[in-house]
């Protein structure tokens, strides 16, 4: 089959080639791919920049996100069947949603909400999930609690307004000017104009931020916490937590150095951080089809490209195009090669 791989780590190193149908064990499905979007954490992979913590061998298959159709079930598959129409966030080690096919653990996979087509769906679970897991397993967010999320234009910034909203929380956002209103339409209550406002001025006494910009960014949305606070960062540095999350805690020391300073930093303030790596659950996509079927939640896409141009759409969302999710799509009627 056709499938876009990591020969070797770095910006050149994704291309495309002939792989295997994989194989599918007694828990997983095997996944006509109909749709995959394309995350920052893609190239993040590609780039090698996750070597030490994420072991895949080379060459793999890259992409996180899916939706498309299931062409085998195993044999201790019980609640889904051949011809379902799923979505699901592939989990870290068995990724590769840039494929014709894609085999999957059961407990990853949710059907597909019904409201969304193949291409909404793909492009919703890993931010779908992150939304979710930073504010309900993470901060344990309150309704009326005051949430500051960054860059809420993007893709993970505007699902993050919507899953807060639903949860009941007031939220602020930075955003740049062209896009305040699609903010506010997410909606943002307040929103910081980053290119003429600095939101550590405007705002304070905020339970929860959640930063995706980086190490400076948090550093200076420590100061809008009220005491107690959780900034959670979801591009670094990463924690002596994460180590464990991993199942790696030999690398609990490594990582407490890395972020030694951000820590004593928030500690000084009297308010806490957190780095946060989302993971795959089949069951949290099922609460969140529901959400999207009933309109809480929406989708946010750019554009979407042939499955023959995903390494157009990956230049495309590293060259800062993107104003919403980028998507690759397949017919259901492509050739497939073995």
């Amino acid at each position: 089959m056709k499938a876009f791989v990591v020969t070797h780590y770095g910006p050149d190193g994704l291309v495309q080639a002939e792989i295997p149908t994989p194989a599918i064990g007694p828990h997983d499905v095997l996944v006509d791919v109909r749709a995959a979007s394309i995350n920052p954490l893609d190239k993040m992979v590609r780039d090698g920049e996750f070597k030490q913590l994420l072991t895949y061998k080379r060459p793999f298959a890259l992409g996180h996100d899916v939706a498309g159709v299931i062409t085998e079930v195993g044999a201790d598959v019980r609640d889904l069947s051949v011809g379902d129409e799923i979505y699901a966030r592939a989990r870290d080690l068995r990724i590769g949603t840039f494929a014709e096919s894609i085999a999957i653990d059961a407990d990853d996979i949710a059907i597909k909400p019904a409201s969304l087509s193949f291409e909404e769906a793909a492009a919703v679970p890993l931010v779908a999930l992150a939304a979710w897991q930073a504010l309900v397993d993470v901060a344990d967010v309150q309704p009326g609690q005051k949430v500051l999320v960054h860059a809420g234009a993007g893709g993970l910034g505007s699902t993050v307004i919507q899953v807060a909203k639903h949860l009941g929380v007031h939220v602020a956002t930075t955003a740049h000017t062209k896009d305040i209103d699609k903010v506010r339409n997410l909606g943002a209550d307040e929103v910081v104009d980053y290119t003429s406002q600095d939101f550590a001025q405007l705002l304070d006494g905020y339970d929860v931020v959640l930063d995706s910009l980086g190490p400076a960014s948090v550093e200076r949305s420590l100061t809008v916490l009220k005491p107690g606070g959780l900034a959670i960062s979801v591009v670094g540095p990463p924690d002596p937590a994460f180590a464990g999350q991993l199942g790696k805690p030999v690398l609990k020391p490594v990582m407490a150095v890395l972020s030694r300073k951000i820590r004593r930093r928030a500690k000084k303030l009297g308010v806490r951080y957190s780095f946060f790596f989302m993971r795959a659950s089949g069951s949290q996509l099922k609460t969140l089809a529901g959400l999207y079927d009933d309109g809480s939640l929406r989708p946010m896409l750019d554009r979407t490209f042939d499955f023959d141009d995903t390494l157009d759409a990956m230049a495309y969302v590293e060259q800062g195009k993107a104003n919403g999710k980028i998507v690759i799509t397949r017919s259901a009627h492509s050739n497939r090669s073995v």
